[in-house]
């Protein structure tokens, strides 16, 4: 029969439960619920307690973060790793974190907003966080370091006959999480900074106990509308308690109401859960959803030696438990293998014993007593031979592992100084590249005033020196008997007032300033005689 301890740890309790399954039974062996001023000395009692010193360990992670990411369901595994591998470290890049200090695991579900892409819940973990939750329990045989916000559905039954409700886990411990699971698969979590740890320490000001608040959380009652009978004011510490419900449970009331999906059911659980009518109050707000305790599924009937809220107030413990059993999501597990882990179970197991510790009657004919005095038997030198080569098996293993541990950890931070400093030299480049095209564009407006300044200047003097060119050349091509009596200009318009007693000579004259080129598009009026003086007007153009 396999069993597993699940350790709940928060500031200032612990609670635990050690959890033994076999085939389908699950039951639960003993649990409880330790308050502490030094957390290794508290582990040690409820180890010695339990009696779990080779028993496999289940503790929840802390201080968890929550991303999410979104992936076309065309790609393969591979692909959609890296995928979400490079979001993360872009996130991390826009934040301005070192994405080496975090230990990472995803799961994946559909998205049900677009069918064509599947949805990652990311979960990032401090590794330094995850180093100190190991060195609590490095003495004993920890295996599992998961996050309670995924691990608290393991106290749902599944449901196979395609009826699965729409759930809503309400985790009121030091702090409040909000698991949504839709068809039985969880799928958004939401983090409240609100939580008992408030109540908690409200109630410890005055009375200068945890221990005494813890169960004067446990012996209070909600007064609700729906029952008349409860007095408010009997209990002055609901005045402590009840803001921070009221804060959980608006919070909770927003996150239902944004959730595309119609939520069927709320389970309430954690140390909040303790208090009476939490559930009544909870469906006084959320009025259109169901609203109950959580129960662990597998406990159908209890007896009158343990109230069914024992259990329920280790919710916690029993649900990390399960997943030490192998219950719930895959994956998830922060744990780093060992070299202890990975031996076959076989190799952990005491000379002498069977797996559950009992007299193994094959080894027990074995006489594993040597006396070096007398020469070796061959099962002994066999026996021996043997272990030497498991030992020297291990060592081989465990130096290549270390080598290439450290290599590899050498390259993942030369890759990582490589790529920040890439990254700061694009920054670098891109600000470069503004303040060059800020000044290629400043100066394309300075050669373009200049280029119309110049051409401006360059027409003025044209023109300031046309008319006495013009004049100049009309010199040597007017006829003897003609005579100009005005000229006249608008920019390169050229007005000429001509008069002679022949026509003739004037259209001589037109003919010349045409033919010569000093003006262009030349034509003039219909010409007037008065007195034997014939007058044209001429216009043109200056070349």
């Amino acid at each position: 029969m396999a069993s597993c301890l699940g350790l709940y740890i928060e500031e200032n309790i612990i609670k635990y439960a050690k959890v033994s399954k076999d085939n389908d039974i699950i039951k639960i062996d003993s649990f409880g619920i330790k308050f502490y001023d030094k957390l290794g000395e508290a582990i040690d009692q409820v180890i010695a307690e339990t009696y779990s010193y080779k028993t496999p360990i289940s503790i929840n992670s802390a201080n968890e973060n929550y991303n999410y990411f979104y992936i076309f369901n065309l790609l393969n595994k591979k692909d959609m790793h890296n995928y979400i591998k490079t979001e993360f470290e872009s996130l991390c890049y826009e934040k301005e974190q070192n994405v080496d200090v975090f230990e990472t695991r995803y799961v994946l579900v559909n998205d049900l907003e677009d069918k064509e892409k599947v949805k990652a819940i990311h979960i990032s973990i401090n590794k330094g966080e995850l180093v100190r939750r190991t060195e609590l329990l490095e003495k004993y045989k920890l295996t599992s370091i998961s996050p309670l916000s995924l691990d608290i559905s393991n106290l749902l039954e599944v449901d196979k006959n395609g009826n699965a409700e729409n759930i809503a886990i309400v985790n009121i411990e030091s702090k409040t999480t909000v698991t949504i699971i839709i068809d039985n698969k969880i799928y958004d979590i939401t983090n409240i900074e609100a939580g008992t740890k408030e109540i908690l320490d409200k109630i410890d000001t005055k009375e200068n106990s945890y221990a005494k608040a813890y169960e004067i959380c446990k012996n209070s009652t909600i007064y609700t509308t729906e029952g008349k009978e409860l007095q408010y004011e009997e209990n002055v510490y609901l005045d402590d308690i009840m803001p921070t419900l009221y804060n959980i449970v608006g919070q909770v009331k927003k996150i239902l109401n944004d959730s595309l999906n119609k939520i069927d059911k709320v389970y309430i659980t954690g140390t909040a859960s303790v208090i009476n009518n939490i559930d009544i109050y909870f469906q006084e707000y959320l009025e259109d959803v169901k609203c109950e305790v959580l129960r662990p599924y597998f406990i159908k009937a209890i007896g009158t030696e343990i109230n069914m809220k024992d259990y329920i107030e280790v919710n916690s413990a029993i649900a990390l438990a399960l997943q030490g059993l192998g219950e719930g999501l895959k994956g998830i597990n922060f744990k780093k293998e060992s070299i202890a882990d990975k031996l076959p179970e076989w190799m952990n197991i005491e000379i002498g014993t069977s797996k559950s510790g009992k007299p193994n009657p094959w080894l027990s004919k074995i006489d594993l007593k040597m006396d070096f005095k007398d020469a070796l038997s061959g099962f002994e030198k066999g026996l021996i031979r043997g272990a030497a080569g498991i030992l020297l098996l291990m060592i081989v293993y465990g130096t290549f592992s270390t080598i290439l541990s450290n290599q590899i950890k050498d390259k993942v931070d030369e890759t990582a100084a490589n790529k920040s400093k890439l990254q700061t030299q694009l920054v670098a480049i891109n600000s470069d590249k503004t303040k060059i095209d800020q000044k290629a564009s400043e100066y394309a407006a300075l050669v373009s005033s200049i280029e119309e300044k110049s051409q401006t200047e360059t027409e003025n003097k044209r023109l300031k020196y046309a008319i006495p060119t013009l004049l100049n050349e009309i010199m040597y091509v007017i006829p003897v008997n003609v005579q100009l009596t005005s000229i006249t200009n608008s920019d390169t318009k050229i007005t000429i007032v001509a008069q002679s007693d022949k026509y003739e000579q004037l259209g001589i004259f037109k003919t010349k300033l045409e033919r010569d080129g000093i003006l262009t598009n030349v034509r003039s009026d219909t010409s007037q005689k008065q007195n034997d003086v014939i007058t044209v007007t001429i216009e043109g153009e200056l070349p």
